[in-house]
């Protein structure tokens, strides 16, 4: 983990001011680590491995910088959590920012076991339910301050009033640098904590500097992949990408790129959602309305079944997520147009256009087919494909002759992209007269059937 100082200098560096006092370089370190997003089993191992690195690391504080709007673990897990947090072997803060930050849900409770807390201006908490109250740990809010925050939330001056916070003002605490500079002075567990040196400039004017070495932490690559599939804007639509690429690939020949890509988005996709609150139903209509799609799919023509597919998308992504107390998880409507809108525009111009191109034919004019032989691709039972000349075509056939794969077939009448064949015997007779029918729109004449003569 890179170290940095607040003002951007490499850990190991040191300003003018600070080379003069060779003490000033020599104060224990204060971690920070970011802690945004709901507070999962992945957030949670994190500020674990952040007190234990801290603790390693002789670093003299941990400070949780927090921007959360919910939590979706079990309260057994998230009362381990706040033990931990009270019995860390470092001094905990916990800091809500930047301006406009969020610390909803029973996660918030950690604020009543953290050593020092703030808030930056325009910051909010509140929602934290009933308290967990572990054993050996007092999660102590006052009955105000617990009455306010159970079903409600509060920005700076409400919480400034019912003294939520350790550490907060007028203006609060704005930045991580003021947050910081709050802990210089504090007496954690019989230890004070030095963070700041009041330097004297060369105007005569003085001002307190961070002394302290800063270092940052975040979630590796691979905790912060799984931890962002599991916000509900992203699992929502690496769900409907995956399932309309699986679709897409189900429909053209052999599997590429578009089938890999769409297994990965729903493997994905489903991480996320086993996290978060998910309604069964609502994900079962998702994958219905993909079922109803691909029936108009298969015959390039987007007709019923497009319409109901599109109307199970809305219902199922409408109601896809449960809330939690406070925060709404149903996706932005920026979300909804993305997913609702990139479906329909998918099933009805996309994949309509994919399919007749892979079943068209250079030769412009389709009415030379009728009458033509082919091969069955695969079992046609009342449908399947076919190869006629050096096109592959969707095929039906009549039920009652079902064509088995690799038989011969000939080509009785088209209808828009779809061939309708019949084997070369034994072909039911309403096809027959249907060939025949249509062969005289198509100005193709059928050829009499004439009924075996026996001696």
């Amino acid at each position: 983990m890179a170290a940095f100082s607040l003002f951007g200098q490499p850990a190991g560096a040191q300003s003018d001011d600070a080379a003069a006092d060779p003490a000033a370089t020599s104060l224990p370190s204060v971690d920070v680590l970011q802690v945004s997003g709901l507070f999962d089993d992945i957030l949670i191992d994190s500020i674990n491995d952040a007190i234990e690195r801290a603790d390693r690391d002789n670093a003299q504080a941990l400070i949780l910088q927090v921007n959360s709007r919910g939590t979706v673990v079990d309260d057994e897990t998230l009362a381990q959590l706040l033990t931990d947090v009270a019995e860390a072997p470092v001094p905990i803060a916990i800091w809500v920012g930047p301006t406009g930050a969020r610390f909803y849900g029973k996660s918030a409770q950690l604020l009543a076991v953290a050593d020092v807390t703030g808030m930056a201006p325009g910051a909010r908490v509140g929602h934290i339910g009933v308290p967990l109250s572990p054993a050996g740990i007092d999660v102590d809010f006052s009955g105000a301050v617990e009455d306010a925050l159970r079903t409600d939330s509060v920005g700076l001056s409400e919480a400034r009033a019912l003294q939520v916070f350790t550490e907060i003002n007028d203006e609060g605490v704005p930045t991580i640098t003021s947050m910081v500079q709050v802990l210089d002075g504090r007496e954690v567990d019989g230890a004070v904590l030095e963070t700041t040196e009041f330097v004297v400039l060369d105007n005569g004017q003085g001002r307190n500097d961070t002394t302290a070495t800063v270092r940052f932490a975040k979630l590796d690559l691979v905790q912060q992949l799984f931890h962002t599939v599991a916000s509900p804007p992203v699992a929502y639509l690496l769900l409907l990408t995956g399932l309309a690429l699986l679709i897409f690939e189900f429909f053209t020949a052999g599997v590429g790129v578009a089938g890999a890509v769409g297994a990965v988005c729903v493997v994905l996709a489903s991480s996320g959602l086993a996290v978060l609150p998910t309604r069964p139903w609502a994900l079962a209509v998702i994958g219905l309305a993909m079922l109803a799609f691909a029936v108009d799919v298969q015959v390039g023509i987007p007709r019923f079944w497009t319409g109901v597919g599109i109307v199970g998308t809305i219902i199922g992504s409408w109601f896809l997520f449960e809330n939690l107390p406070g925060t709404s998880l149903r996706p932005s409507w920026i979300a909804l147009f993305t997913g609702v809108g990139g479906i329909a525009l998918t099933f009805i111009v996309g994949m309509p256009n994919m399919v007749r191109t892979r079943f068209a034919t250079p030769t412009i004019g389709r009415e030379w087919m009728i009458g033509e032989e082919g091969t069955a691709i695969s079992a046609i039972d009342p449908d399947g494909v076919v190869e006629v000349g050096a096109g592959r075509w969707q095929a039906r056939t009549n039920r009652a002759t079902p064509v088995a794969l690799g038989d011969t077939v000939r080509v009785a009448a088209i209808d828009g992209v779809t061939l309708e064949v019949e084997p070369l015997e034994g072909a039911a007779k309403d096809y027959r007269e249907m060939r025949g029918k249509r062969g005289a729109t198509d100005e193709f004449v059928a050829e009499p059937v004439t009924e075996p003569v026996t001696e």
